[in-house]
């Protein structure tokens, strides 16, 4: 006992400075759309600048091999807060306004999990997992919501509940709403589980997004929090505020730009507060990029070639993860879920999920490896990586977008790369290794036969018979 007074001196400081926090750490996902592998300047970008991100790579870690669980957004957004592939649990790759199921509440979410521990959850931005009850982020964990519910480039469900005091634009009036007005690209802002104004104005969703987030930070800053922030940019059809227009000479640049002042402005609010060094910040991307560019990665968004799939990444968590250092290993979006399990003491569902825990990566340990002996897709034609080696049970040029495709595709039945020598994918080399075909063909197909064989039911959301159809803007009504 005559030793505590004499560690308490020494770690006195240290705890008033801020620097050792005995609290459960503080949890922040920021998760941008469509934004591509070489789109950040940790990445080799030389069209946007994107500074915070850099100096937020310059003192975390870079993850230069993590991927996602879906090429498109909806099936990507699943793997992410249930760490289970989007398949396991009979969801879309991509929900539109007039689809009929979500993701069911049954599953647990990262905000579940935390939520139960807790932690005060925000969700802030693109939900995209069912917009209806009880599919809403309301009913996954998430005690407030605000933003978009699907991507930007859909319309409104006139099914969705309207707010007494509803913000319209574009000279549309209430009754015009209610009657199951709908155009393309006009969205509805959600708070809660009420549409609070239509149609969005998608020039300031970053702006107000990053101001949300920020309140959210402030008002929970002595208590454990989570915010989950998937950003609607940079999806089509893209816009930005005014302090941002005309920043560069493409306004894909511009909007990745504000992206990346959002999370300055992010970063800053938590050393301001002084909680930095109890938060953990991860940065990533849904998808490849839709318009800018995953170079030096072969293809882009909706392939499930690394341009589609493979994401810039960063975690940031000051005095518990190495500054500076980058990270070669595999990992991916479904780890986040029993990673954070194991650093906020949640629990886990007990229902089986793919991801691993991989806080050995994240914190630096020398001897650690990825936990995935194979990280296998089944979203599009499928793919698999194991160690350098992505491997793909289709035969080049049959398989994919037509962007996918080589001029000189290879004759042989499947693909092989070796990722490290071969970053862009470019040399097939399926015929010098039949032994490693074998063997990354045999993960595959058993991953295929257990997600099969173990799926999970979907949720069909609550639409009332009543309202007007959901369906596409200037969709021809069905003959009786």
């Amino acid at each position: 006992m005559k030793l505590l007074p004499f560690f308490l001196a020494i770690l006195a400081p240290h705890l008033l400075s801020g620097e050792i926090d005995l609290r459960k750490p503080n949890v922040v996902i920021i998760f941008i759309d469509d934004m591509g592998y070489g789109d950040v300047g940790f990445n080799g970008a030389t069209g946007p600048k994107t500074p915070n991100l850099d100096n937020m790579a310059d003192e975390g870690m870079v993850f230069s091999d993590f991927y996602v669980g879906c090429a498109v957004c909806s099936g990507s957004r699943t793997a992410l807060l249930t760490g289970a592939h989007y398949q396991r649990l009979s969801m879309n790759a991509v929900l539109f306004p007039q689809s009929s199921h979500g993701l069911h509440p049954s599953e647990q979410t990262i905000a579940d999990m935390l939520k139960a521990e807790g932690y005060a959850t925000a969700c802030v931005g693109k939900w995209h997992l069912g917009h209806l009850p009880p599919c809403l982020p309301t009913y996954q964990g998430f005690e407030s919501y605000y933003g978009v519910p699907y991507s930007n480039d859909m319309w409104i469900d006139p099914a969705n509940q309207l707010s007494a005091n509803l913000t319209l634009r574009e000279g549309l009036t209430r009754e015009e709403v209610e009657a199951g007005h709908k155009k393309r690209n006009w969205v509805p802002l959600m708070r809660g589980e009420e549409v609070i104004e239509y149609p969005a104005n998608q020039k300031t969703l970053t702006k107000r997004y990053t101001e949300e987030s920020i309140k959210f930070i402030k008002q929970n800053k002595d208590s454990p929090f989570f915010l989950y922030l998937p950003h609607t940019m940079v999806h089509l059809p893209l816009a930005v505020s005014q302090a941002f227009e005309n920043r560069t000479d493409r306004l894909i640049w511009d909007a990745i730009e504000e992206v990346d002042w959002s999370v300055g402005e992010v970063l800053k609010s938590l050393k301001s507060l002084r909680i930095d060094h109890n938060t953990l910040v991860i940065f990533t991307s849904d998808n490849g990029a839709a318009v800018g560019t995953s170079l030096p990665l072969r293809a882009k968004k909706g392939s499930v070639y690394d341009g589609g799939i493979r994401e810039p990444t960063v975690m940031w968590w000051p005095g518990r993860i190495p500054a500076g250092k980058i990270c070669g290993e595999v990992a991916a979006t479904i780890d986040l879920l029993p990673t954070l399990a194991k650093l906020c003491g949640g629990k886990l569902s007990g229902r089986k999920i793919d991801g691993k825990d991989i806080w050995p990566l994240m914190s630096g340990q020398s001897t650690a490896k990825s936990p995935h002996e194979n990280y296998v897709l089944m979203h599009g034609p499928g793919a698999v990586r194991s160690g350098k080696w992505k491997f793909y049970p289709w035969q080049e040029g049959r398989g994919g977008k037509r962007h996918d495709r080589a001029k000189n595709p290879s004759p042989d039945p499947v693909q092989l790369y070796d990722t490290q020598a071969d970053i862009g994918e470019t040399k097939n080399l399926a015929s010098k290794h039949p032994a490693i075909v074998r063997r990354m063909q045999a993960a595959y197909d058993a991953h295929v036969s257990e997600i099969r064989a173990s799926k999970r039911p979907n949720q069909e959301m609550k639409r009332s018979k009543s309202k007007p159809s959901a369906d596409r803007p200037n969709t021809p009504k069905k003959k009786k």
